[in-house]
């Protein structure tokens, strides 16, 4: 029973379900009912040995999460979720998950670095806006943004499950113009929108990187972790 959190479209059921061996039965959860229509409709089959593939959507806030709710969990994932979450819900997430006594896999988290090339002299100063807009406060909720790998960890620790960190870079160059164009525009005006006054210095920065995306001119590098954690005495408990 793999049980994905905020789940979105379903992307990460799409990656790993073909990669894992075996009869799998995904619960998808989410708080946003059209999503969970999404990623329910569109998870592939079969798994990697042909096994069968079933899933069920569950709209939940996955912060309010106990732990009958992942009891028969074998294993848990997340996708670009953990910097989205505060310190507290982060640390109540954990706990509750750590409780089904399963792998948890949490991947796409930011960690604060980006890399552009050519470099200019506004890149500085738009990822500082961006880092800020990730830890920026939302209806009373301080988001974690770049900080929350290192909590995780921390958390982990606390909790005895032993974690493993890697990096997982997105790199995004002439193939991925698009892509590339795409993700500096929503970098860029989630900068502005946290730090209005960079708004006049960017339009004619924001233009220019454009340009040098659709030219095939523009290499992007985001910093991300994956992170693994595995239970005390490494073991899944019998189902």
């Amino acid at each position: 029973m793999v049980h994905d959190l905020g789940c979105g479209t379903g992307a990460m059921g799409r990656w790993l379900e073909p990669l894992l061996p075996g009869r799998q039965h995904w619960v998808l959860h989410d708080r946003d009912p059209d999503l969970l229509v999404l990623a329910a409709a569109d998870l592939p089959g079969p798994a990697a040995d042909g096994a069968a593939v079933t899933v069920e959507a569950t709209q939940s806030d996955i912060t309010r999460l106990h732990p009958g709710d992942l009891a028969d969990a074998t294993l848990i994932t997340a996708s670009a979720l953990l910097d989205l979450l505060t310190e507290d819900e982060l640390a109540g997430l954990l706990t509750v998950c750590a409780g089904a006594g399963c792998p948890m896999l949490l991947t796409l988290s930011v960690v604060g670095h980006v890399d552009l090339t050519p470099a200019d002299p506004l890149d500085r100063d738009v990822a500082a806006a961006f880092d800020a807009h990730q830890r920026r406060t939302v209806e009373g909720r301080r988001l974690l943004g770049p900080d929350a790998v290192a909590l995780a960890v921390e958390e982990c620790g606390r909790l005895g499950a032993e974690i493993l960190v890697r990096p997982t870079p997105w790199r995004l160059g002439a193939a991925q113009a698009d892509l590339a164009a795409e993700w500096f525009t929503g970098w860029v005006g989630a900068a502005c929108e946290q730090q209005v006054e960079l708004t006049a210095e960017t339009d004619v920065y924001a233009r220019r990187r454009l340009a040098q995306a659709a030219a095939g001119q523009l290499a992007v590098t985001v910093d991300h972790a994956d992170l693994l954690v595995l239970p005390d005495e490494r073991r899944i408990s019998p189902r």
